[in-house]
């Protein structure tokens, strides 16, 4: 007997991008009563507020969510006010540093007002698990603690790697996935959300539930989306991510580096591109720069809007293709007496300008060929090292790598 055709479709919009549905067929059955009873699915996605900013790698999941939502489910988002200060364990080769609960709270503030470009935070439900987890006794956490076994965990590839190698491992980093499968246990979620990194995770909260009297939930997961170098997971400390709120331009101008060798996996997971004309972009029909410009777009798109995007591509277009200057730029007002004889230290220049944070950054940009100065775009010239006296005058114009730009003004 096949799957009715209200299943399917919802079951096709699922299954995009996704790495595993565990078990499909019991999404299927969940995904029929629903429809049958017109009782939503109650999808859990829970995030780890250990850095401030959402990139398009963590995205990659609250699209999903976003995906339920649009198919009539609940979201429910879990805020990990506590786990976050135990630190994921997945794919660490080392303990994670703790962060105070001030720290994630702090960054828990800025996570959700991004996640709203993604996600529908009218409809969602939003709790910590602080709200559970800070009212347990010892007592409660050693019988929950008893549900876990040593030998369960380190079947984990990530712990058993670190103990073939020496490393330590944290007895609280122990507790994270069951501290996650007792979040699934509290929001009674049918199914959760996460990269295929958190695989083992979500399966505790199977195994949890089934333990403790509920019905289970289903894993459904998502790759995990390599950053703009091409070889490591997208991370803002390695420095290789588009951050959904950077600026439009930025945005757009980050995509146009993806490796070709990735743009189908940008496509399908980072955009809502039918895959029909995802295929005709990939196509030898279409140069891989225009299919790249049509990515850098549609991500643009996904975070703004038409107008956005269609500015974005225009400004890029202006500065690469044709070599001109951006049509607007950022200013950058110098005091009178930072300028001497019309100079500047070049490092001093790249500070006062919010072009570098450091000293020793701006050096390295400088060695690296990065910064160059000019009135116009056929007199930019690069500058010659970290120890140079440039001149500047008002209106002088400032670039830094290939897309940073600013109008130096003297005040």
């Amino acid at each position: 007997m096949g799957i009715p055709e209200a299943t399917e479709d919802q079951m096709s919009r699922i299954r995009r991008g996704a790495a595993d549905i565990v078990p499909e067929e019991e999404l299927i059955q969940k995904i029929g009563r629903s429809l049958k009873e017109g009782k939503p699915l109650r999808v859990k996605l829970g995030l780890d507020p250990t850095a401030p900013d959402i990139h398009v790698g963590n995205a990659v999941p609250l699209q999903k969510l976003r995906t339920f939502q649009d198919l009539g489910h609940h979201a429910v988002l879990i805020i990990g006010d506590y786990t976050a200060t135990v630190g994921d364990p997945s794919e660490q080769n080392a303990m994670r540093p703790q962060l105070s609960h001030d720290e994630v709270m702090a960054h828990a503030q800025t996570y959700l007002d991004q996640v709203g470009k993604i996600v529908d935070m009218d409809e969602a439900e939003v709790v910590k698990n602080g709200d559970w987890f800070a009212r347990m006794t010892f007592g409660e956490v050693i019988r929950l603690a008893a549900k876990l076994t040593v030998a369960r965990c380190i079947e984990r590839d990530d712990f058993s790697q670190r103990m073939a190698e020496g490393r330590p491992i944290g007895v609280h980093e122990l507790l994270y996935p069951l501290m996650q499968a007792y979040d699934s246990v509290m929001v009674r979620s049918d199914v959760e959300l996460g990269g295929t990194d958190q695989i083992f995770n979500i399966l505790m909260g199977r195994e949890l539930q089934r333990q403790m009297g509920q019905e289970p939930q289903v894993a459904v997961t998502n790759p995990l989306l390599e950053g703009l170098d091409g070889r490591e997971k997208m991370s803002k400390t390695k420095g290789n991510y588009i951050g959904i709120s950077e600026p439009p331009e930025e945005i757009f101008g980050k995509a146009m580096s993806i490796p070709d060798e990735l743009m189908r996996k940008y496509f399908v997971l980072t955009t809502d591109l039918p895959l029909d004309r995802v295929e005709t972009l990939l196509s030898p029909q279409v140069h891989p720069r225009e299919a790249k410009a049509e990515l850098a777009s549609a991500i643009v798109r996904r975070y703004y809007d038409e107008d956005a995007a269609r500015a974005a591509r225009e400004g890029f277009e202006r500065v690469f293709r044709e070599g001109r200057l951006p049509q607007e730029m950022a200013e950058a007002i110098l005091p009178a007496h930072e300028v001497r004889e019309g100079t500047i230290w070049v490092v001093r220049l790249l500070r006062l300008a919010e072009m570098a944070a450091s000293n020793g950054e701006a050096r390295r940009l400088v060695e690296q060929g990065g910064v160059s100065l000019g009135r116009d775009a056929d007199s930019l010239e690069v500058v010659a090292g970290p120890d140079a006296d440039v001149p500047v005058e008002d209106g002088t114009v400032l670039k830094v790598g290939r897309r940073r730009f600013c109008r130096i003004r003297l005040g």
